[in-house]
């Protein structure tokens, strides 16, 4: 597989809202866990190699188990998941899929009495962010290191 055009290289303005919105979300108080867990599970529903990789390798070394990281595939059948962490993987599904129905009354209560109105909007930036990088990745064919 080879990779396409460096929209980085060729847009650079473009690059830097995208950089200002990683800028943003990591002074939120978003944990660096449910962080990465919003970026795997996008990447994955997404279906980005480069992302996958990217984002496995940081939560690993955030102090993810490989095991939680398997796991995602089956997030709703997993004991490995507490309930807050169950409701942003409901979310992020739901935002990621956004066009099947939307995101539904009981997901987003969910979040909501777990996270507050403040942290859903922040959620919600988080997922909506990697669902963009995914996209760019993906459309430019971009391929993450081999270690």
């Amino acid at each position: 597989m080879t990779t396409r055009i460096d929209i980085s290289q060729l847009e650079p303005k473009a690059y830097q809202p995208m950089l200002g919105l990683e800028g943003y979300l990591g002074e939120t108080g978003l944990s660096p866990s449910i962080k990465e867990l919003i970026k795997l599970k996008a990447s994955m529903i997404n279906k980005c190699a480069y992302c996958i990789q990217m984002h496995s390798e940081q939560a690993r070394k955030n102090g993810e188990t490989e095991q939680r990281i398997y796991a995602l595939a089956a997030w709703q059948e997993s004991p490995l998941f507490s309930a807050e962490e169950r409701a942003v993987l409901a979310l992020t599904e739901e935002v990621t899929n956004i066009y099947a129905s939307g995101v539904s009354d009981e997901t987003y209560q969910g979040c909501i009495e777990h996270f507050g109105e403040q942290q859903v909007a922040q959620l919600i930036m988080q997922i909506v962010t990697i669902n963009a990088w995914n996209r760019i990745a993906l459309a430019t064919k971009l391929v993450h290191a081999e270690n």
